[in-house]
């Protein structure tokens, strides 16, 4: 048994020590065991790199002690770790730190105590009716032991009846209900009970699809080499999902386990449900769901991740970092809706869930399936390059057509529009006419708020934040200015700060003024807002949609976090009050994000019996992207951006590394910069590109000024090279930061 290991230590700039083995942890220690060590006088936490026979270090200490084996990482992970750290130019020690939960780096708990709710007496009809009557939330909750009177959590029981802690504090208090704590090991979800979905039938199209993986896995079983990933392509409403849940069936018949990765778990609670109705209810014991996402606690997480390494789950769900899952024995990988944003990690390391989980599949040999109505540019060009297999569903599962989109030219609108607050008079109409007819609609509007901007018409001046390179926002219901970014908030001024005149104006539209519009002119609509504002309540998403679905409410105003995963029948229109926003950004990807939203948005009407109808209001009705997405046409704006790619060199026909540096002294941070650039310049051969130093677009953020260097060239394993060399060399002032992005997905 090896005597000696060498061990990476836990924030450590990615230093490497030998220590040697006591008696008593010999056979118990391998590659990838998390251990505790001593560093000089203190204990730090470490991960084994290595094994070894013997190490030439004098004096060398002895480890400490074992974590625990539900810490370790399998051969597999770090093959994967090393890759992660090359490809991304991260340390490595980071890579192996976002690996594993918090609770789980150097921590272990038995459980989480949990407030269980139950009825402490029988409660009479009169009672009932009295309560009801007097404390109507109370009455719900009594109401709600009187269909199930099994015990439940707390938090669940507030969420389903919409009560508050004061509700139950005063049933409590009363003597109606009992609240004790209990340890819980099992899960987040184990209260509830989960009941199997119909199974639709397959269409022509998805038979077709699901024929073709099926055969990929029964391949692979058979001991076939890894197929390239598969791009299933598939318009909204296509039934992407029940293709996912076909093939993860196939994949745990043969004994296997499942990694799917979402954009986010709470604006996608349908698809979860979908899932863990298949599969994780007691005629599908021993392939039970895990779900894993940042709303989670430690202790939540860390008992969702232990569930699928003893295997008592042998399906993950989750947002990016749940491509570390601790599954055995992987089989299938789906990442659905590809395309999404937040699949790309903003901090180190900065890696893209999606291209990790197609390098877990070759590692590991899994079939990895990407999953998109409005595919990334560069995973449609793999299916160009032959390294990925396109699949499509190019009709919708129930045979409705695709909803009719109009476009309107807002400047044709005047200034009716802007005094309606954004609604022009045709989405007015097709509203009405929605409403009489008992249908939904839903309206979408990309910024929160109730002005973007206040603006001085005398003299121009726009309230700024202080921090950062952005107009305020004004929340009229708090009645606050407020900066979206670093969040800096300060009271509206009554008069212009600049020249003092009393006529300041408000400039742009958000959805607190749409909602003010929307209750002005249709008083009678059950109206709904979701944003980050209104959303910030644990439970509240669900709740809303929960109503929606129900249709207890007409109308859902929001955000992005309404444009995707949302599948309500009764919805037959959606107006995009501004579908300018984002589109002129600087950023070569604007025309794509676009057109992806304005997809994604659309697909949320006709789902049901009924056609559906998108309005788009547009100041610029002719651009590419609109068009594009007014007629449901990927391939035409494919080959129309992949040109303009190719044109000025863009991803994906070079690989990009952006360099960003940040301080807060103005002339320091650009002098660095500068500096940074030269020594690429210097170092870079005649294949790479590097930019000279710039301003970033959006210059100054959380009071921190920032500039870009770029660096371009085809190969990705030269840009690291190079990346390396220099980094290496740098010796930075101490308040300038240099940050490295490798594929980066922003460029603002």
């Amino acid at each position: 048994m090896p005597s000696f290991v060498r061990i990476l230590i836990d924030r450590s700039e990615g230093r490497k020590l030998d220590y040697s083995v006591p008696e008593e942890l010999k056979g118990q220690i391998a590659i990838g065991s998390r251990v505790i060590v001593m560093v000089r006088n203190r204990r730090a936490l470490g991960t084994v790199l290595e094994v070894l026979e013997h190490s030439d270090v004098p004096g060398i200490r002895s480890l400490v002690s074992l974590v625990g084996e539900e810490t370790s990482l399998p051969p597999t992970m770090l093959r994967l770790a090393h890759w992660m750290a090359d490809y991304y130019c991260a340390p490595i020690a980071s890579v192996m730190r976002s690996m594993l939960p918090p609770m789980l780096r150097g921590e272990t708990i038995a459980g989480r105590k949990v407030r269980m709710v139950s009825l402490a007496r029988r409660i009479e009809p009169e009672e009932l009716q009295r309560i009801e009557k007097s404390a109507p939330k109370q009455g719900a909750i009594l109401k709600h032991f009187q269909m199930f009177p099994a015990p439940i959590a707390s938090q669940e029981l507030l969420n389903r009846c919409t009560a508050s802690e004061s509700s139950l504090k005063a049933l409590t208090v009363g003597g109606l209900v009992r609240v004790v704590l209990e340890r819980r090991t099992g899960g987040q979800c184990e209260s509830e009970e989960i009941l199997p979905g119909k199974i639709p039938k397959l269409n022509a199209d998805q038979q077709v699809v699901v024929g073709r993986l099926e055969q990929a896995l029964e391949d692979l079983a058979a001991g076939t080499p890894t197929p390239s990933p598969y791009l299933l392509h598939g318009v909204t409403g296509s039934g992407k999902t029940e293709v996912y849940l076909r093939a993860l069936a196939r994949a745990l018949e043969s004994g296997k386990s499942g990694l799917v990765l979402v954009p986010e778990i709470a604006l996608t609670p349908q698809t979860v449900e979908r899932f863990r109705s298949r599969f994780d209810h007691a005629g599908k014991a021993g392939a039970g769901v895990a779900v894993l996402h940042s709303h989670l606690s430690d202790a939540e997480r860390r008992e969702e991740w232990m569930r699928l390494q003893r295997g008592d789950a042998r399906i993950a769900i989750g947002a990016r970092s749940a491509v570390f899952a601790p599954l055995r024995n992987l089989g299938i990988i789906i990442v659905d809706e590809e395309h999404e944003n937040t699949y790309k990690q903003e901090e180190t390391p900065r890696y893209h869930a999606r291209d990790v989980a197609v390098m877990r599949g070759r590692i590991e040999g899994a079939l990895v399936i990407l999953g998109s109505a409005t595919p990334s540019v560069e995973s449609f060009q793999n299916v160009q390059c032959g390294k990925y297999t396109l699949l499509e569903l190019p009709r919708r599962a129930d045979g409705q057509l695709m909803p009719l989109i109009r476009v309107v030219d807002l400047r044709l609108q005047g200034k009716r529009a802007k005094s309606d607050g954004g609604l022009s008079a045709p989405l007015q109409m097709a509203m009405t006419k929605r409403l009489e007819a008992g249908q939904q609609t839903i309206l979408f509007l990309n910024r929160r708020g109730y002005s973007t901007a206040l603006l001085c018409e005398q003299c121009g001046h726009v309230c700024r934040c202080p921090n950062c390179s952005l107009s305020l926002t004004l929340h009229r219901a708090q009645n606050r200015l407020a900066c979206h970014l670093c969040g800096h908030g300060s009271q509206p001024p009554e008069r212009c700060p600049e020249c003092r005149d009393p006529g300041i104006q408000h400039s742009g539209i958000g959805t607190q003024r749409v909602e003010e519009t929307v209750r002005r002119l249709f008083p009678k609509a059950r109206l709904a807002r979701m944003d980050a504002d209104t959303m910030s309540r644990r439970g509240s998403y669900a709740e809303v949609l929960g109503k929606f679905r129900a249709r207890q409410i007409d109308i859902l105003l929001g955000t992005q976090m309404i444009a995707k995963g949302l599948d309500f029948p009764n919805v037959t229109l959606v107006g995009i009050i501004n579908a300018d926003i984002g589109l002129h950004s600087p950023d070569f990807r604007a025309g794509e994000r676009t057109f992806q939203l304005l997809t994604q948005v659309a697909g949320r009407a006709g789902r049901g019996d009924t056609e559906g109808e998108v309005i788009v209001q547009t100041f610029s009705p002719a651009s590419p992207s609109i068009q594009h997405a007014r007629h449901h046409d990927y391939a035409g704006f494919f080959e129309q951006e992949i040109s303009f790619r190719e044109a000025f060199r863009h991803p994906p026909f070079t690989r990009m590394v952006l360099v960003q540096i940040r301080g807060v002294s103005l002339e320091r941070t650009s002098r660095t910069a500068s500096l940074i650039a030269a020594v690429f310049h210097a170092k870079a051969s005649s294949s790479i590109e590097v930019s000279e130093a710039a301003a970033a677009p959006l210059e100054r953020a959380h009071g921190q000024y920032r500039f870009h260097v770029t660096l371009k060239a085809k190969s990705g394993v030269v840009l690291a090279r190079l990346v390396r060399e220099v980094t290496a060399e740098l010796n930075l002032p101490e308040d300038v930061i240099m940050t490295i992005d490798v594929d980066p997905y922003s460029l603002m």
